[in-house]
């Protein structure tokens, strides 16, 4: 039997790449590409002319049974994403279920990749993280899924199109409030950077300059008990005195000055209403 190897390539610079990856792109049969333009790029750098076959989300289907027939023959294939490591937000895993299944071996040969590299540059806490890929593109959707997110105790690593930066960072900032984060730009590129800050303060930070462009990782501050982010500075620990700082101002009603304290505390409404109630309820 054919061994499928999962290699991870490098995320900007081509130095990021390691030996054991390129002896195995030397030696296997056939280099399974997201794109081949690309990874012709990477390969011909290294001196490497093993054939390539492109396989995507678009043809995925067919290429499924092509890339088994040849692993069944006896035939190696590297699995390659255009950069970092397979199947993290790239094609590859129906590949790999199929061949777990049929019982021919899988071999990662790890390497680059932009989720981690982001974490552990980031600042923030990497003893737990949840890497949720990329959010939906559709604000609706989009604020649904950071909903479920925001109840998560760990540090969330995310992608984002340069596009749509903005507008998902603001539903960040409105629906997980004032965390901790950092924007990882075109990592191990020339121009890379982390711009860090608050939620709210990236994106004050972003909105000053003309465009965004490159490849976006975001790293976000966990939230704290329950998945809930600490209160702002300037704001009491309890939701109750929370919610009356909010009212005082008469220009808010009550349902949307606990909204307001929902948002700026990184919860849901439910639960600051939840909170809200348990104050009620135990005071005598």
């Amino acid at each position: 039997m054919g061994t499928l190897y999962l290699v991870a390539t490098p995320i900007g610079n081509l130095e990021d790449i390691t030996l054991r990856a390129l002896r195995v792109l030397r030696e296997v049969a056939l280099v399974a590409c997201e794109d081949t333009r690309h990874t012709s790029k990477l390969l011909a750098h290294y001196g490497i002319a093993t054939p390539r076959k492109s396989y995507h989300e678009f043809n995925e289907e067919c290429r499924v049974p092509q890339l088994l027939a040849l692993l069944r023959a006896g035939e190696d294939v590297a699995l390659v994403s255009d950069a970092g490591t397979p199947l993290v937000s790239d094609p590859g895993f129906e590949i790999v279920a199929a061949c777990r299944r049929e019982g021919l071996p899988v071999i990662p040969v790890p390497g680059a990749s932009a989720a981690v590299a982001a974490l552990v540059g980031s600042g923030l806490p990497s003893d737990s993280f949840h890497f949720a890929g990329f959010l939906p593109s559709r604000g609706g959707e989009r604020r649904r899924r950071l909903e479920e997110l925001s109840a998560i105790p760990a540090t969330l690593v995310l992608y984002e199109a340069p596009h749509r930066l903005l507008d998902s960072l603001q539903d960040m900032a409105d629906v997980l409030g004032p965390r901790r984060a950092a924007l990882c730009r075109e990592l191990t590129k020339m121009h890379e950077e982390f711009l860090c800050g608050t939620l709210p303060e990236v994106l004050d930070g972003l909105r000053e300059r003309p465009e965004v462009r490159g490849e976006i990782t975001l790293v976000v501050e966990r939230g704290g008990e329950g998945g809930r982010a600490a209160a702002p500075p300037g704001y009491p620990a309890s939701i109750k005195e929370h919610l009356d700082a909010e009212l005082s101002g008469g220009a808010l009603s009550r349902n949307e000055a606990l909204k307001a304290v929902a948002r700026k505390r990184g919860i849901r409404r439910k639960e600051a209403y939840r909170l809200l109630q348990g104050e009620l309820d135990s005071t005598p």
